[in-house]
């Protein structure tokens, strides 16, 4: 939701909070959601391999570098099991034979072996570092994408350090499995294979002792993964909860200090710190216990395979040579075996990561008009025609029985918005006057489609503003709102949001039109950056940027709540004197609180309960509206606003 909406909505005691229905935090509202979907049924029906499995179509263009090095991983760790095969010859070979030329050689291929080895991880690891640091940033890419098109509605209901621990700490944890764990889970399940082939070669009785506890790791990994999954969700929404009170602490920090909240707040991020903490150790537990039966079963097993071996070799049924190749190879795979209760851990996170990830992914992106995407091509010619026609109407903004509530309002509340029926004429400027939380905003909102409406419709000059593409109608309509929100960049480019290929005239215009010569004592004048939400500027001054912002494309419509509201009377007095240009020769619709606002307009609406209740001149109403006199008034004309 943009600021001056947020704002208004806060400020809405009464029919807008009902029909908005909006919980206090949207971090707690996303939260909610994401750990009813680790604790409900379906999530014991959660596969980690489907969940993996959806990034496909982001490894399929580096598939054939990331199977390549796990081929190179795989025959790297193949040479490995050939050293104890080259033991049993020493052993059996030189060794017995007292033959130190044949000890040298032997030395010399195992040498070897190990070299050809290292140099083969070396080239696994260089095969994929460039792949997946670019696989990681089409993930981003697509994902702020997403984010950009997916409706403010949207962005309602999620706390913005949930989205942002999605596109960071979650992106980072696919990257390193795809890198690393993945590889690793099929190359030490090939070494496992091959190797345990090779103990049966040797001696297939006591390979068989080793193949003993594999039913029961089977087992205890399945369990592990159940568990370890929903506390890996758990935590991942944990930190996406502890970065969007940061960054609000952060943002907020003027209102923290200026009301001595700093130990609250302190409290509060060490509550969630230490919850955080709780599941990292309940997950930490969880791999202990894990790892310790992984280690614990084969050496178990590997020590009854030696008291047999040593059996069989005191009796003469199997030669010393085997007995140390054997071992060795056991011991080779000691570390495959033990690594997996990690690899899945890891493949968890993963798996719950890219969860994370496709939940925002799959938000489905309401429907546009069909030209906006593959039908703009076939379909441009006929949008022209219908611009033209309605150039030529030039019927201005029409409410046609609009209604409204907010997409996340509790079933059976009222609609914020009733029944709007408006006609803001051509070249008109309308003033929106009602009480606080009667939607004013709201209905400003539905303009340029910030919200899209529950029922009727608007037209801007006859043309139907749902069936116009978005980016369309916004070129074609300005917004300012109350409470504005500007960028960590220079002057010059918050600005130009407004139209970036306006020049450098047009930006002084807008500039001397909202009454911005401060930019120009600031040290790099337009160029100057303002920081993070302007927050280096006053709040008047931001004000005026962001009504420079709403008037230097010279739009069509032009939409502005309340945006004098932090001036001074005098600013105030300039501005719309200035303003008074741009509104002669556009059609605006200005939210309004202050009887110097309403001299803007050439007519005033009156909103209450829903509806437009009265239009007219400012002198029209004063003389037949109580409830408009009582609001120009302040609130001291003792007489009922009913």
């Amino acid at each position: 939701m943009t600021e001056g909406g947020r704002g208004e909505r806060d400020g809405e005691s009464g029919q807008d909070h009902e029909g908005g229905g909006r919980d206090d935090g949207g971090g707690g509202r996303a939260d909610g959601i994401d750990r009813a979907d680790t604790s409900g049924p379906a999530a014991g029906k959660r596969s980690a391999a489907r969940s993996l499995a959806r990034l496909w179509p982001y490894v399929r263009p580096v598939a054939v570098r990331l199977f390549g090095s796990a081929g190179v991983a795989v025959l790297a760790s193949c040479l490995s099991l050939l050293i104890p095969l080259v033991l049993k010859w020493l052993v059996d070979g030189p060794v017995a034979r007292h033959d130190p030329a044949g000890v040298w050689l032997g030395g010399g291929l195992v040498l070897l072996l190990g070299v050809l080895e290292a140099g083969l991880f070396g080239v696994r690891r260089w095969l994929v570092a460039r792949p997946m640091a670019s696989l990681e940033a089409h993930l981003r890419r697509d994902l702020y994408q997403r984010l950009q098109r997916l409706p403010v509605a949207f962005h309602d209901r999620w706390g913005s350090g949930q989205l942002l621990s999605r596109g960071t700490n979650d992106l980072q944890i696919l990257r390193m499995f795809l890198t690393f764990p993945l590889v690793f889970l099929a190359v030490n399940s090939a070494t496992i294979v091959v190797g345990f082939a090779i103990l049966l070669t040797q001696q297939w009785t006591l390979g068989l002792i080793l193949l003993v506890p594999v039913v029961p790791l089977v087992v205890l990994c399945s369990y592990f993964e159940s568990r370890y999954s929903l506390a890996a969700r758990r935590a991942q929404d944990q930190i996406g909860d502890l970065t969007t009170l940061v960054e609000e602490s952060v943002l907020g920090i003027r209102i923290i200090k200026a009301f001595g909240r700093h130990r609250s707040q302190a409290r509060a991020f060490r509550d969630q710190s230490h919850a955080l903490r709780r599941t990292e150790l309940r997950k930490a537990a969880l791999l202990g216990d894990l790892w310790a039966v992984i280690t614990g079963l084969p050496d178990v097993a590997l020590g009854a395979a030696l008291v047999a071996g040593c059996v069989q070799v005191c009796d003469g049924t199997v030669s010393a040579g085997t007995l140390v190749a054997f071992l060795s190879t056991a011991l080779t795979l000691r570390w495959p075996v033990e690594s997996l209760g990690w690899l899945l851990s890891l493949s968890n996170e993963a798996a719950t990561a890219a969860d994370r990830y496709f939940e925002v992914m799959d938000t489905p992106v309401p429907p546009d008009a069909p030209e906006d995407d593959e039908g703009r091509a076939d379909g441009g010619q006929a949008a022209d025609c219908a611009e033209a026609e309605a150039d030529r109407a030039a019927d201005g903004i029409r409410f046609s029985g609009v209604r409204f509530r907010y997409p996340d309002a509790p079933a059976g509340t009222p609609d914020l918005l009733t029944g709007i029926d408006l006609h803001i004429r051509s070249g008109e400027t309308m003033a929106l006057v009602g009480a606080t939380g009667s939607g004013k905003t709201s209905l400003t909102t539905l303009i340029p489609r910030l919200y899209e409406v529950s029922a009727g419709r608007i037209t801007l000059d006859g043309a139907d503003a749902a069936s116009m593409r978005r980016d369309r109608l916004r070129s074609l309509v300005a917004t300012a709102f109350e409470d504005p929100t500007l960028f960590s960049a220079s002057v010059r480019e918050n600005v130009l949001m407004g139209a970036p290929d306006a020049s450098d005239e047009e930006l002084r215009r807008a500039l001397a039109i909202a009454q911005c010569g401060f930019v120009h004592d600031l040290p790099d004048g337009v160029e100057t950056q303002v920081g993070e939400q302007g927050l280096s500027l006053s709040g008047g001054q931001r004000q005026r940027l962001a009504l420079a912002r709403a008037v230097v494309g010279r739009p069509r419509f032009l939409v502005l709540d309340d945006p004098l509201s932090a001036l001074d009377v005098h600013t105030e007095a300039l501005v719309e004197a200035a303003l008074r240009q741009v509104l002669a020769t556009t059609t605006a619709l200005v939210v309004a609180h202050r009887p110097s606002t309403v001299q803007l307009a050439d007519r005033v609406a009156l909103l209450s309960r829903g509806r437009i209740a009265a239009v007219g001149t400012h002198r029209e109403l004063l003389a037949t509206s109580a409830e408009y006199r009582w609001l120009m008034s302040g609130g001291t004309d003792e007489r009922s606003a009913a």
